[in-house]
């Protein structure tokens, strides 16, 4: 269908693409990754048309049609928003028009006219093609999209200029999917998408008939659809058989062979660079070294790309805060005559890791904000718990950093304690290496300008982190540095985000904020969506909905008596989670003395030492039993807890 063939560029000195070839089929579904800058956005370019190569060519065939997204600067205005969206179907809507145009010059004419007849044959032929064209569910099919997007019936008349950047590229990603090209580049297509509009795009996705190049930091979106990996290294680009899953564990396994090879070929290439040098004096050996030239200059050298060095990133340790973090108590929120929360109770309390979803519009970014005392309140009060210092990253801070600092002023600024390569190690996870930490920050970009905040967070000590789109403009490795702080973070956190799997491996529990109010999910965001798809199965078979405890007294509850029996129950499972405490402490202990034991016993000697040797083997003994005594205790009032916090 399409095929990229020995194409080279370079920016300046930099090779970005050297001698890459590659097909994309009719039924294709590739994740392009690779760090930023890696040449993403550039080779879709090159695809379109945009942009072009030294060398190569990019060959599709004629009956091929492309569909792009780029990840910004797309803005509709003029027309309502179906207007906009039905403009994707250009060629019915002017077989629609000609028919019209039509069928009123017809009330002119003559019916007995050879001209009347022959106008009349013109249309039948426009309604058969339209007929095939299916232009009779346009109406549906533009509805449709638009509403598993996000938007809603009321917003169809609204013009294309009430909708702010995020909505716009909706309209743009909807005009697309409309048009169903033969093939689809989306450039982060999930950016701006809640984890409702995200999770329709990729079942449409997965039934689309064209082929699909995706360039994306969601795991979770790549896993899901693609089933070709194109991966950039050194300039070249790596065709993997799989979704981005298969192409971590096959990209480790690539590399080590050609580590090898890289060594034996290094080892070849001196073995010859010696043999020149000896002999080049020589003329008895002169054919043998012009030969060796010769084999030097037409050897193909094996490049490995350098790894990045691993950063081992942890959050300051906080100071305990008391058991509640904070209370929402009949909280009122209103934006003129549009309630978001009306008598709104919740409470957040020592240890809790909770992700906030929901659609655009229902209020998540709203109750972030109200957490963090950025958004004032029309009734009800918010109390603060002992001891709470709160760290809050929103999208709007990176626009209050000081413009006439450098980058790495930033952190120095926050910094305590943190040496200077640990700062610079922190800026090199989220993409400032080198010079960029001397860039001033008013010459950088947004996303660039959202990093730093991101960094700068990091180095603040506090026991209640508030995150609302953390991971927007963050690339694979700087998300798992974050993931990985976040994780062992000991405080308490609340995250917006759609990035599944980025949430599944920090959070423990889900509010669900709706227009009909807000419901907790015990568990990780694959549960909770595991849990809304059997709620969805059972609705639609007019079944009853089974749901875990803590949201059906959600519902069915009073907040006062919803907390009191959270309350009993934290207190009956006390005990069991202090018995579990008590064993992995134990458990740690042993592990020590066995360990100690063994490297005694791996001494020389340690056998001649008589009674104390027997000694000795029977600690050993005595430690290995408690042991795996305490091992399958731990095990029993683990799996004892589970059942019971799921109960």
């Amino acid at each position: 269908m399409l095929t990229l063939q020995n194409i080279t560029l370079r920016f300046g000195d930099r090779f970005l693409f050297r001698d890459i070839t590659t097909t994309i089929g009719p039924r294709d579904r590739i994740g392009l990754v690779g760090p930023n800058g890696a040449g993403k956005s550039s080779l879709l370019k090159l695809i379109l048309g945009k942009m072009e190569a030294e060398e190569g060519s990019v060959r599709k065939a004629n009956y091929v049609t492309l569909g792009y997204l780029p990840q910004e600067g797309i803005v509709a205005a003029g027309r309502s928003l179906y207007k906009e969206a039905e403009s994707a179907f250009e060629d019915i809507l002017s077989i629609q028009k000609h028919i019209e145009e039509a069928s009123e010059k017809l009330k002119e004419m003559d019916a007995t006219s050879e001209l009347y007849q022959e106008t009349l044959e013109i249309i039948g032929e426009w309604e058969h093609r339209l007929e095939e064209m299916d232009a009779s569910r346009l109406q549906s099919k533009v509805e449709t999209i638009l509403l598993g997007l996000g938007f809603s019936m009321i917003d169809m008349k609204r013009d294309c200029s009430e909708f702010s950047g995020g909505w716009q590229m909706r309209i743009a990603l909807a005009k697309l999917l409309l048009r169903q090209p033969s093939l689809l580049l989306l450039d982060e297509p999930t950016n701006h998408l809640d984890l409702s509009s995200l999770r329709w795009l990729e079942a449409f996705l997965r039934k689309y008939d064209g082929a699909l190049l995706l360039v994306s930091h969601d795991k979770a979106f790549l896993n899901g659809l693609c089933n070709r990996t194109l991966a950039f290294s050194v300039g070249k680009l790596e065709d993997y058989a799989g979704n981005y899953a298969f192409f971590e564990k096959e990209s480790l396994l690539r590399r080590e062979l050609k580590v090898k090879a890289f060594k034996n070929q290094q080892k070849e290439l001196q073995h010859t660079e010696l043999f020149i040098e000896r002999f080049r004096s020589k003329a008895s050996e002169a054919s043998q070294v012009q030969s060796r030239i010769k084999q030097l200059a037409k050897i193909e050298r094996i490049e490995i790309e350098e790894e990045a060095p691993d950063i081992n990133f942890s959050f300051p340790e906080p100071r305990p805060s008391g058991q509640v973090v904070m209370a929402l108590e009949e909280v009122v929120k209103r934006y003129g005559d549009i309630s978001v929360f009306e008598g709104l109770n919740y409470r957040i309390e020592k240890g809790d890791r909770i992700a906030v979803v929901g659609v655009n519009g229902a209020g998540k970014s709203t109750f972030v904000r109200i957490l963090a005392g950025e958004e004032p309140i029309e009734g009800g009060q918010i109390k603060v718990g002992h001891n709470v210092t709160a760290s809050y990253f929103a999208q709007h801070q990176p626009e209050e950093l000081d413009g006439s600092k450098e980058v790495i002023d930033i952190m120095r600024d926050v910094s305590s304690g943190a040496g200077e390569t640990q700062l610079r190690a922190i800026l090199g996870a989220f993409l400032f290496r080198g010079d960029d930490v001397f860039k001033k920050v008013k010459i950088l970009s947004g996303g660039e300008k959202s990093r730093v905040a991101l960094a700068k967070m990091l180095l603040k000590s506090a026991n209640f982190m508030i995150m609302d789109e953390p991971t927007n403009h963050l690339d694979m490795r700087s998300k798992s540095v974050l993931q990985k702080a976040l994780a062992e973070y000991k405080g308490s956190m609340v995250i917006v985000s759609h990035d599944r799997e980025f949430l599944d491996g920090v959070v423990t529990k889900v509010l669900e904020v709706s227009k009909e109010g807000v419901r907790t999910f015990l568990g990780n965001i694959s549960e909770y969506i595991t849990q809304i798809e059997a709620e969805a199965v059972a609705l639609a078979g007019g079944g009853t909905v089974v749901m875990q405890a803590s949201q059906r007294e959600g519902e069915t509850l009073s907040s006062k008596e919803r907390r009191r029996r959270e309350a009993e129950k934290r207190k009956q499972l006390g005990p069991l989670r202090k018995k579990v405490k008590e064993l992995e402490g134990a458990i740690e202990e042993l592990e020590t003395l066995h360990k100690e034991a063994e490297f005694s016993m791996s001494q020389p000697g340690f056998y001649q030492q008589g009674a104390e040797t027997a000694r000795l083997l029977k600690e050993h003994d005595r430690i290995k039993t408690t042991l795996e005594e305490n091992y399958a205790e731990w095990e029993s009032a683990t799996e004892r807890l589970s059942q019971e916090e799921s109960d």
